[in-house]
């Protein structure tokens, strides 16, 4: 008798795996990884060692309060949109109200989007700094060194706007921003420690959209 050889047509998408290991591997921008980080590492690093650098109040006060504007300036508009594809603002219209826009990159076949190891650096590096000038803020407070009060507000405010802004663009703009940060926050840190993947959640998958405040 004949023997039939039974066969089955099996394709083999070796694109996915590419860019599966491309996004699992590469960093595609090392400059805006390197000052997503240096800025706000750098205003830390600058505050705690200050009396050893300098015995000037002024100068070191200036030093840190420049690179916290130079984090929320390069973090708002550089490293977040080349890094997790994201970018918001707030601006008021003619009536006096307060708008928030948010700006979400369209995911793109060609590689573009954002790698996994970018994308944990940045939510990492935004998370983890706000709560280091916290530290700093009850630190300084419990210590009397109330000269530093103003330096360290300003700390934590310049960098809880953009991680605030950067949850809000992440999450779609949802109104209860309270839910919003607890469950990003907590999902973030788990993900994170338990697995190596990039975070995900539901967000614009391209263009603009405002949230009045």
């Amino acid at each position: 008798g004949a023997l039939v050889d039974d066969t089955e047509d099996v394709s083999l998408d070796f694109g996915n795996e590419e860019e599966l290991a491309f996004r699992k591997a590469k960093i595609r921008h090392p400059l805006a990884t390197f000052f997503h980080l240096f800025f706000r590492v750098s205003a830390i690093v600058t505050y705690v060692c200050c009396d050893w650098f300098s015995k000037s109040f002024v100068g070191c006060f200036v030093t840190v309060l420049l690179l916290l504007s130079f984090d929320f300036w390069s973090v708002k508009n550089v490293t977040g949109r080349l890094m997790v594809g994201l970018r918001w603002w707030n601006q008021i219209d003619e009536d006096g109200r307060s708008h928030w826009v948010f700006e979400a990159r369209k995911a793109s076949p060609s590689g573009m989007a954002a790698t996994e190891a970018e994308a944990r650096i940045f939510w990492l590096g935004l998370i983890i700094c706000p709560m280091i000038w916290i530290v700093f803020f009850f630190s300084t407070l419990f210590s009397l060194k109330l000269k530093w009060l103003a330096l360290v507000i300003a700390g934590i405010s310049l960098q809880a706007a953009n991680l605030y802004g950067y949850i809000l663009c992440k999450m779609g703009g949802e109104n209860d921003i309270s839910k919003v940060t607890a469950s990003f926050l907590s999902q973030t840190v788990f993900q994170t420690v338990t697995s190596p993947g990039e975070v995900q959640k539901p967000g614009l998958q391209g263009g603009s959209f405002t949230s009045t405040r």
